[in-house]
């Protein structure tokens, strides 16, 4: 049975990661930390998945995640190489992620948003090794990415990429391992709210005293991210209501099962509508710019839904359909035929 609740969450995350990305309101970054959540309801279900199939889990998580990417890619290299990008085998990290695949000037921007399949893969493909070591010690297991980029930020440290965001992005994976598992359930109100207070004032005070370029924005702030981040997953996975079996609306439907889709597209959707209103001197800032360009954007990844979301329904073994959520077809009725006449009552009707 599907999880309503964190359905719910994951559309809303959805949902700020386009207006955010659309018109750069730097309070949504503290209002709804989207990629903390995204990465705390994924370890659940990653959790959930390995008790189900084990190691097997792996592999449908990569099949489910990967063929959006391969959408995409079929269209953005081909376009990339013919406007410069030089041919070499880390193009094949378009296949399979493992590190930023190669992009060229446009591309750099508008594809930017795939360091989160990048990071989710890595996430998946360490949590067989992970999920003993959480359990056996959780506490521990929690505090070490915490601690991790803690050092990272207080010694100036300049990691990759991948370690660092397995250090700014890890701890929301171990709470979802948590949340599954049932341990915050389990926490008492007042221990959970106050570990939650206490985590959440540390990364308000960071914030507050290591503003970055464009001022409190999470996103440029990792320590204060993650300490925030740890709060806010810890209040709505730890009073998560359990599970139900009340049908979701439609558009929240849709937006789970259009997830990946939406993140993939939506960027270079941005970018586009950008230059695009630039080049003929269209605002694209301020009131009358941002209200614009949303409602375009807005279209246009609706379409791209339309055009590419039933790689999503193929990668998950369900039948490609152009909107989800519809009520299921009922089968058809075969008709009833006639009853069959009592057996005295046939025998005089036969003639004798």
């Amino acid at each position: 049975m599907r999880n309503r609740y964190l359905d719910l969450l994951r559309a809303i995350a959805i949902v700020r990661v386009v207006v955010y990305h659309s018109t750069g309101w730097v309070a949504l970054t503290i209002a709804f930390p989207a990629m903390s959540v995204m990465f705390a309801l994924a370890g659940s279900l990653m959790a959930a998945s390995l008790d189900r199939s084990g190691p097997l889990a792996v592999e449908r998580r990569l099949r489910r995640l990967l063929p959006s990417l391969w959408a995409m890619s079929a269209l953005a290299v081909p376009a990339m190489l013919l406007t410069g990008l030089a041919w070499d085998w880390k193009i094949l990290y378009w296949a399979f992620p493992l590190q930023d695949p190669p992009a060229n000037g446009w591309g750099s921007m508008a594809l930017s948003a795939t360091w989160y399949l990048r990071d989710f893969l890595w996430f998946v493909l360490l949590s067989p090794l992970v999920l003993p070591v959480f359990r056996r010690f959780p506490k521990l297991s929690v505090a070490t990415p915490y601690a991790a980029l803690a050092v990272i930020t207080l010694l100036g440290l300049t990691p990759h990429a991948i370690l660092r965001d397995l250090a700014l992005y890890g701890g929301a994976w171990l709470l979802g391992f948590a949340h599954h598992d049932g341990m915050l359930r389990r926490l008492a109100p007042r221990r959970l709210l106050g570990l939650a207070a206490a985590l959440g004032t540390a990364g308000a005070a960071w914030v507050l005293t290591h503003p970055g370029p464009r001022g409190f924005d999470l996103n440029d702030i990792p320590l204060g991210n993650a300490l925030w981040s740890a709060a806010f997953v810890l209040v709505v996975l730890g009073f998560a209501p359990a599970a139900g079996a009340a049908r979701p609306s439609r558009l929240v439907t849709v937006l789970n099962a259009r997830a990946l889709t939406i993140y993939l597209w939506h960027v270079p959707i941005i970018v586009a509508v950008t230059r695009i209103g630039e080049a003929h001197g269209l605002p694209v800032r301020g009131a009358a710019g941002i209200s614009w360009r949303f409602v375009v954007i807005v279209a246009l990844v609706a379409l791209a839904v339309a055009l590419f979301g039933w790689v999503e329904d193929v990668a998950a073994g369900r039948r490609p359909v152009l909107v989800p959520g519809g009520r299921p077809r009922r089968p058809a009725v075969a008709p009833v035929s006639p009853a069959v006449p009592p057996v005295r009552q046939l025998s005089e009707t036969v003639p004798r």
